[in-house]
């Protein structure tokens, strides 16, 4: 691996791999608290607390996992979109699952935009909507990936779940990106929620992306802009479950580690990387 300690079990070379994994350690357009860029190292560092299996999966095949290591920094959001287009446009352009490690939730623009037009559907776990058209200046601020999705994918390929918090701004636009609020879910069920957006959304093929701050912060404090009242991560398991076998590629985002002294949300990311692979691999078994 180019730069610092890789993701366990991160073995394989590009050509070999099944999965390639990506560290994209950009937090310039954070507003609350900054940090998510100590995300990508921390993660990996504590996917070394799991075993090899997934005992409630059962036997699995091997999968062959790259991990290429993190893009290069930089300050601008646009000079970061062409760092994440140039490293990771390979691995999508050949077919290969990926996972992208955030720093903040911007890293989501360019990797969907690496995707051709209307061809996957975008689901994304957060307690924001993102769907400003800019933000403190910026149109590709972590608060507009959902806006961007939509620019690229249509909006009837975007569905927003765990929301908890959005702006005038975003409710008034001509067309809202559809959503469904974490209160709707705990009085619903997040089977429902899931079943919903899958039958909303027009592509076949799913791309999730989950901003760490979809969680309560109670199993989740290390994050840039906490929200009370947030989702269970039984309830981010049970989603990655439903939608495995419609599964492109997957990012985790916005675990921001100086702000979590207990450790507990990196933990809690690197669980859910784990849950993606062993879901993949469930799949490609099938």
């Amino acid at each position: 691996m180019p730069n610092g300690i890789s993701f366990a079990d991160a073995e394989s070379t590009y050509n070999d791999a099944d999965i390639c994994i990506y560290g994209v350690p950009y937090d310039h357009t954070s507003c609350f608290r900054a940090g998510a860029r100590e995300g990508p190292s921390a993660i990996r560092r504590c996917s070394y607390n799991f075993e090899r299996t997934h005992f409630e999966h059962g036997p699995l095949p091997e999968l062959n996992v790259f991990d290429y290591g993190d893009c290069d920094d930089f300050i601008l959001p646009e000079d970061m979109i062409d760092e994440v287009k140039f490293a990771m446009s390979p691995a999508i352009n050949d077919g290969k699952f990926t996972i992208a490690i955030g720093g903040e939730h911007s890293i989501n623009i360019p990797i969907v935009q690496l995707f051709e037009e209307k061809s996957i559907a975008l689901i994304s776990i957060d307690a924001h909507l993102d769907g400003r058209d800019e933000y403190m200046g910026s149109m590709n601020s972590h608060a507009c990936i959902t806006g961007r999705a939509a620019d690229h994918l249509g909006i009837d390929n975007v569905y927003a779940l765990g929301m908890r918090s959005i702006s005038e701004e975003e409710l008034e636009a001509d067309e809202v990106i559809p959503y469904i609020s974490a209160y709707d879910i705990h009085e619903n069920g997040m089977e429902w929620a899931v079943r919903k957006a899958l039958d909303s959304v027009k592509a076949d093929k799913i791309y999730l992306t989950i901003d760490i701050d979809g969680i309560d912060p109670a199993y989740a404090p290390g994050t840039g802009t906490p929200e009370p009242f947030g989702l269970h991560p039984y309830d981010v398991k049970k989603t990655i479950n439903m939608i495995g076998d419609r599964l492109v590629g997957f990012d985790i985002c916005e675990v921001c580690p100086p702000a979590d002294p207990t450790g507990a949300t990196p933990v809690l990311a690197a669980r859910l990387i784990k849950e993606v692979m062993a879901v993949y691999a469930k799949n490609l078994k099938c």
